[in-house]
């Protein structure tokens, strides 16, 4: 709302404006990232004298900047959005100029939806046209669906027509996004097949079409966990530029980026920061990181790894929820019991055989390093 004094009607009328002008909610949870980093995307447009496809706010370049990171002439310090060979980037971006639509493919927490999101914000300064892929999702989320009090009074019109998120992207001349697409039934996605071959959405019922305009693209993103869930078919494949999202090279790199979005997370959600709470994400991430690769850190140990994928996004959960802890129950540090019971969450999907995976990994591993004895005696307390 607008104000904490703002209820009823009033209240709901200040939410409307607020949405239907697309600005910013001070009271937003989770801001839109042309919100959230309008200051940079500001800076970033303003210095940028290099040539901008159709409609793109920014140039191909500034786009890479924007999700890199890199300081401007001017000084101005542009926070980066992902961590990751500068090459995908560049591929990404430069798929977003052509025509081919793009395909964000990746385990899960390889920050797909969040690359996504900021794609759309730096090309297009909307990221909202958003289908969210699931198994329910219909044909009309992708195409257009129906006012159906107005097409039951006055039949098939304009009025009674609602676009979807795609159609809306594809008249203005901006970034759609589909998330988990493989997801979606297949009969659904391969209604994607028309709109990225032929850049029109035909409208039967008025005997009309779409037809996309420039600076009109679409990014998906997709789970590579979900084979044979719903595959994509090879026709709908080819309309795509697939950009596949490693996990972190390295410890060091994954560290940064828990540290990075925690932070983040932190200042919206009124945290304190946790200055000291360095060696606990990296007891985190060398834990994540062990346990998926099936191997110790020194490479003398192997391990069985857990069901669960342990990506990157479930250790800033982890440190996120430790951090939530210290501040309302503790001290204000981040300590091993913080996130202890975080990690168990994580590791143990399966309450037989990964429990058994994760009592082997204290004992062999976390037991017999150095420096580590605080950690066990957290980790076997709340597993006990």
């Amino acid at each position: 709302m607008a104000s904490g004094e703002a209820s009823g009607s009033e209240g709901t009328a200040s939410v409307d404006k607020a949405t239907a002008s697309g600005s910013r909610d001070p009271q937003a949870l989770r801001p839109h990232a042309e919100h959230a980093f309008a200051a940079e995307l500001a800076a970033l447009a303003r210095q940028d004298d290099r040539p901008r496809p159709a409609r793109w706010k920014l140039s191909p370049w500034a786009v890479a900047t924007y999700l890199l990171g890199g300081t401007l002439p001017d000084g101005t310090a542009i926070t980066p959005k992902y961590v990751g060979p500068r090459r995908i980037v560049e591929v990404a971006v430069t798929t977003l100029a052509t025509d081919r639509a793009l395909l964000l493919l990746g385990v899960p927490g390889t920050a797909k939806t969040w690359v996504s999101e900021h794609l759309a914000a730096a090309v297009s300064g909307d990221s909202t046209l958003l289908v969210q892929g699931t198994a329910g999702t219909p044909e009309e989320a992708i195409r257009y669906g129906w006012n159906y009090a107005r097409l039951l009074a006055h039949g098939p019109s304009r009025d009674a027509l609602v676009p979807s998120p795609v159609m809306r992207a594809m008249a203005e001349g901006m970034t759609a996004r589909v998330e988990e697409l493989t997801r979606i039934p297949a009969d659904v996605q391969d209604t994607l097949i028309t709109i990225l071959s032929e850049k029109t959405l035909p409208v039967p019922e008025l005997g009309e079409e779409v037809q996309a305009v420039r600076g009109f693209n679409l990014i998906a993103t997709a789970n590579d966990r979900d084979r044979g869930v719903n595959d994509l078919s090879s026709a709908l494949r080819r309309r795509f530029n697939t950009v596949v999202l490693p996990l972190p090279e390295s410890a060091e790199a994954e560290v940064d980026i828990v540290t990075r979005r925690v932070g983040q997370i932190g200042r919206s959600l009124d945290l304190p920061a946790a200055p000291d709470g360095i060696e606990e994400i990296r007891r985190v991430v060398t834990v994540f990181r062990e346990l998926r690769d099936g191997v110790s850190a020194d490479g003398r140990t192997k391990l069985k790894s857990p069901s669960g994928t342990l990506s990157t996004a479930e250790a800033i959960s982890v440190v996120t929820s430790g951090l939530a802890l210290s501040a309302h129950f503790g001290d204000g540090v981040l300590r091993p019991g913080d996130v202890a019971a975080g990690i168990l969450g994580a590791v143990v999907r399966d309450p037989a055989a990964d429990r058994v995976v994760w009592q082997e990994y204290l004992e062999t591993v976390v037991r017999e390093r150095e420096g580590w004895t605080d950690f066990y005696r957290a980790c076997r307390e709340v597993s006990a």
